[in-house]
């Protein structure tokens, strides 16, 4: 009998992805590593093997075939030209690239045209540039792009903005709309198949997402406030409703969002909802 193929997945090694990627696969159920130092981890129970790789790389491992699955950000994707397709976003990570000129200086987009622009991700800028219709000399840089303007290297940057600190430091401004939203995604080969610990793995995921952006609500309700207070959480598929030994009495069970929740507890409080308790979530299945 032959031995399962491992399911080769790349995971980040350092930066911002690498440690909630971890964490996030430690909550899907699968193994970690724990000594940094470590390039490769077999988890034997799921199938699995982790490859620990610069985040910008691992686009272009999946794009060769070489590992079958890979959790980067969607920037680094794009940039790379990687012949590999995002297949699920994980939530995390997120970012915005865009412009940054020197505060005040009022440029737009069309404005671009004939300028040096500094960025370490020329080919996902290249990209967005010819599709504006816009030609610009770019000027390929590792980091500290902020500086480059100042340095005389650039008249306009483009870099991966999170709170956008760095550049007013810097006495930049952004201006224009966001060449590119990005986030953790999972990506694979386009057009490759996949073992079969491929789909477990998204599931499993797709699990971790859940809880982290549901709670379980449990409150009991007199049954002739039942629907008022059920309208307003209809839950995912659905509450759980079971008769109380209070006459009368009904207890109800159902997943919400995350987002808003203390206002909606309020506004079933208001509805006729008694004994509110919110409950985090490890993991589920839906």
């Amino acid at each position: 009998m032959s031995t399962p193929r491992l399911l080769r997945i790349a995971v980040p090694n350092k930066g911002a992805l690498a440690e909630p990627a971890a964490a996030m696969l430690r909550a899907a159920g699968y193994r970690q590593r724990w000594d940094l130092k470590d390039l490769t981890l077999i988890d034997s129970d799921h199938e699995v093997e982790f490859y620990y790789l610069r985040p910008r790389d691992i686009a272009v491992y999946i794009g060769r075939g070489d590992l079958d699955l890979g959790i980067t950000g969607r920037d680094m994707l794009l940039d790379s030209a990687a012949d590999a397709t995002e297949i699920m976003q994980l939530g995390f990570a997120g970012s915005r690239f865009r412009f940054a000129a020197p505060v005040g200086t009022t440029l737009t987009l069309p404005d671009l045209e004939g300028l040096r622009i500094a960025t370490s991700y020329p080919g996902l800028l290249d990209g967005y540039l010819r599709e504006q219709g816009i030609s610009a000399e770019l000027v390929k840089l590792d980091g500290a792009v902020e500086s480059a303007i100042r340095l005389g290297v650039a008249d306009v940057v483009a870099d991966v903005v999170d709170t956008g600190t760095t550049l007013k430091r810097a006495g930049l401004e952004l201006f224009g709309d966001p060449i590119c939203t990005s986030e953790a995604v999972l990506i694979q080969r386009n057009g490759s198949d996949l073992p079969p610990q491929a789909d477990a793995l998204r599931t499993r995921l797709t699990s971790v997402l859940v809880a982290q952006n549901y709670l379980m609500m449990d409150y009991n309700v007199e049954a002739g406030n039942l629907a008022a207070t059920t309208d307003l959480a209809p839950g995912v598929e659905g509450p759980t409703v079971s008769t109380l030994a209070k006459d009368g009495w009904c207890a109800v069970r159902v997943l919400v969002p995350r987002k808003g929740v203390h206002l909606l507890m309020d506004r079933l409080y208001e509805a006729g909802a008694r004994g509110i308790l919110l409950t985090e979530l490890a993991a589920c299945r839906l």
